[in-house]
């Protein structure tokens, strides 16, 4: 029996409340997980970066903010997506610090 077999199993036994609770937990395990989005310290030093790529959310905020539009974006780097900017544009609304940091820091570098 596989893994995937054996949480079915499990979850046919559950109760609907059971159930409920179950996913409140997941939800909240993954609440800040974000698609398209990484952070591996071996990767732009940790830096929160597209999926696939090398390209840090604080570039591409940083590049919003100067005045770039995401058709501008999206032809500077052309191996995004208009995914992956409405991904770190979320990712930003929820990690404003961190990324305001980082484009502090970059731009003192």
């Amino acid at each position: 029996m596989t893994i995937h077999e054996d949480w079915g199993h499990m979850l046919s036994t559950m109760s609907r409340a059971d159930k409920a609770q179950l996913l409140q937990w997941i939800v909240r395990d993954l609440g800040d997980a974000f698609p398209g989005i990484e952070s591996d310290p071996l990767v732009c030093g940790g830096e929160s970066c597209i999926v696939r790529t090398r390209i840090p959310v604080w570039l591409l905020v940083q590049a919003r903010n100067l005045g770039m539009s995401e058709a501008d974006i999206l032809r500077s780097y052309p191996t995004l997506r208009a995914e992956d900017l409405a991904n770190a544009w979320g990712y930003y609304r929820t990690h404003r610090a961190e990324i305001d940091k980082e484009i502090e820091e970059n731009e003192a570098a």
